[in-house]
């Protein structure tokens, strides 16, 4: 009996000590390996923080590069617009271009039929002394009115009836008033009456307005210098005055047939 129990407490201190080295072998083994395994696992939290670290910054460039894209795509839309702007502001100033040229082509031809017409006018000019009074009519006016009166009326009837066959004439209309009030005033009615005079001779005869000349000299050129009624009713007028030249140039048409002459070159047409 107690040789079997020193027999087993023998196998147990055996079997607790072959146990322990062999925990002991276990954890000598198992050290390095989780080590090894703590390394690789750092290591892979590495990279995997690495990795998203790329991914970030490809993330990024790649907003930059969109953002970059986006912008050189508006710069190139702006740049298409500005160039059509600039094709569109080319166009109109072609156009602009043209319309200068046909103004200009206008202006020339307006300048030439102006010599033409200032030609024409030196020669009337040249020729003014041809002119000579033929007829003239005076036309009364009551205190501060310019209407004309009936009489007023058939004196400017029978003049025009005078001067109607003539071809070259001219009408000459002069307003006048007598010094009663400013003078301001009075050179406003002058015009007025003379305008009275100028509408009748171009709206009942006809006569071309450009045959006319009319001024208002207000008080000046009196007729009569006193200061009586009677006086003052005679400054009150207008006094029409045609000229002719139709004479003149009949005397010289007469004398260059007579010499086997064409008519005069000077004569209107």
């Amino acid at each position: 009996m107690k040789v079997f129990l020193a027999t087993t407490c023998v196998v147990t201190s055996t079997l607790l000590i072959g146990g322990c080295a062999t925990k002991k072998y276990v954890r000598n083994t198992a050290a390095p390996i989780q080590a090894k395994v703590d390394q690789v696992g750092d290591q892979s939290n590495r990279n995997s923080q690495a990795i998203e670290d790329t991914k970030n910054n490809v993330k990024q460039v790649d907003e930059k590069a969109q953002s970059g894209i986006s912008a050189a795509q508006e710069r190139a839309s702006t740049a298409d617009q500005h160039a059509m702007a600039a094709d569109q502001h080319a166009a109109a100033a072609d156009q602009h271009a043209g319309d200068a040229l046909n103004k200009a082509n206008q202006a020339t031809t307006s300048a030439d039929q102006a010599n033409r017409g200032l030609d024409s006018l030196r020669q009337v000019v040249s020729n003014i002394d041809d002119y000579k009074l033929q007829s003239s009519a005076t036309v009364p006016f009551k205190f501060d009115q310019y209407v004309l009166s009936p009489e007023a009326q058939q004196d400017l009837d029978k003049l025009v009836d005078d001067v109607k066959p003539d071809r070259r004439f001219f009408i000459a209309v002069e307003g006048y008033t007598d010094s009663t009030g400013n003078r301001q005033y009075n050179e406003v009615l002058s015009r007025r009456r003379a305008d009275s005079v100028v509408e009748y001779l171009v709206g009942k005869h006809d006569i071309p307005i450009y045959r006319i000349h009319m001024v208002g000299l207000g008080e000046q050129k009196p007729v009569d210098e006193g200061k009586n009624r009677a006086a003052r009713a005679k400054n009150r007028r207008v006094e029409v005055k045609v000229f002719s030249a139709d004479q003149v140039t009949a005397s010289l048409g007469g004398g260059a047939q007579s010499s086997g002459a064409g008519p005069a070159a000077n004569t209107p047409r």
